[in-house]
């Protein structure tokens, strides 16, 4: 009797042991799993945190192989583009001389004659003069020397040297830039503090030009378009060689033109206001940015590189005298841009702003 009763607590006692352990562990896998997940999220985020991280800085990550491939193709292909650029020049030029020219000399009065000769040439020279001092002349990039004198506002990332103020470092040249604007890849080049002058020159002058192609040819486009759509009518039209080939090429100088009359008016355009702020592209930007960041602070972003649109203009185009309009603006010129780009003068604040004014 008495074995069995001790068998029988025996048995409890055992039972009554496993349940508490069931008890202890009912949840062991799931909370298992739940540890590892919290490990591994910590660890990623150890390893990817950054007190400055945004959507912006996620996308550029998430981008950087197409950045990659974008750099590495517009280095190599950059040659491509500029021939490009000259041989497209130079096929509207050599059809307005040799299929346009003579038909103006033969059916144009005196006085149109003479315009067409004295605008034409001048533009041309402005186009080919700022085109070619655009690619040859180097945008001005910050000294390399670590003990240099040079006012750095930051380390540049990717040179681990000074950066002065407005300089940016670009990824195709692979090196910092003086008031950098964009890598331009027409040029082969970038465009920076030395030949932001020429570039936008170039722009204004193309633009100009093409327009002026285009007007001055279009009644010519229009009768060579109707004579190309005879082309295909039963029996066809008596055209000689000669003409089918004057017809085609009146229509391709002047599709060109527009084309590029439209595209580049555009960038133009834009470049033009951008110089109206006293901005970069690259600043355009960092300014909205930062004017939106004061915004929720309740203080007004000022940029302090903008002297007034007119002030603006006349630090840009290197204007000190009123002549200087014709001779450094309408005529071709190497003058230097004003200061050495290391180091710039920045507008004084208005003390009797009552908002408070805060500029990078």
């Amino acid at each position: 009797m008495r074995t069995r009763r001790w068998i029988f607590s025996a048995v409890m006692r055992l039972l009554l042991r496993c349940l508490r352990i069931g008890q202890r562990h009912r949840f062991w896998p799931t909370q298992k799993v739940w540890q590892l997940w919290l490990y591994g999220r910590l660890c990623l985020r150890s390893l990817l945190y950054n007190s400055f991280t945004d959507s912006d800085t996620v996308l550029d990550a998430l981008f950087e192989p197409v950045y990659w491939l974008v750099d590495h193709v517009t280095r190599w292909f950059g040659v491509v583009f500029v021939a490009l650029v000259i041989i497209l020049t130079s096929s509207v030029v050599c059809i307005v001389y040799v299929c346009l020219l003579p038909l103006i000399l033969r059916t144009y009065p005196l006085p149109w004659i003479f315009w067409h000769f004295i605008y034409g040439h001048w533009n041309l020279v402005m186009i080919v003069f700022h085109y070619y001092m655009a690619i040859t002349t180097q945008p001005g990039y910050p000294p390399q020397q670590s003990k240099s004198d040079v006012a750095a506002v930051s380390i540049c990332k990717k040179c681990i040297a000074p950066k002065p103020a407005r300089s940016h470092h670009c990824s195709i040249c692979n090196r910092c830039v003086l008031k950098m604007d964009h890598h331009c890849p027409w040029l082969n080049n970038c465009v920076g503090h030395f030949n932001h002058r020429y570039f936008f020159s170039f722009c204004l002058f193309m633009t100009m030009g093409c327009i002026y192609s285009s007007i001055s040819g279009w009644d010519m486009f229009w009768e060579a378009y109707a004579a190309i759509e005879t082309y295909g009518q039963t029996p066809p039209p008596t055209f000689t060689f000669h003409q089918r080939a004057f017809h085609k090429s009146v229509v391709y100088a002047w599709v060109l033109c527009s084309s590029v009359a439209l595209a580049l008016g555009a960038l133009m355009i834009w470049h033009a206001v951008l110089i109206t702020r006293g901005e970069t592209s690259i600043e355009r930007h960092i300014n909205r940015k930062e004017k939106k960041r004061l915004q929720k602070k309740g203080k007004v972003f000022r940029n302090p590189y903008s002297y007034g649109p007119l002030g603006n203009w006349k630090e840009f185009l290197g204007v000190d005298a009123n002549r200087h309009w014709v001779t450094r603006v309408l005529l071709p010129s190497t003058h230097p841009p004003k200061g050495t780009g290391l180091s710039w003068d920045t507008t004084p604040c208005v003390p009797e702003q009552k908002t408070a004014l805060l500029a990078i």
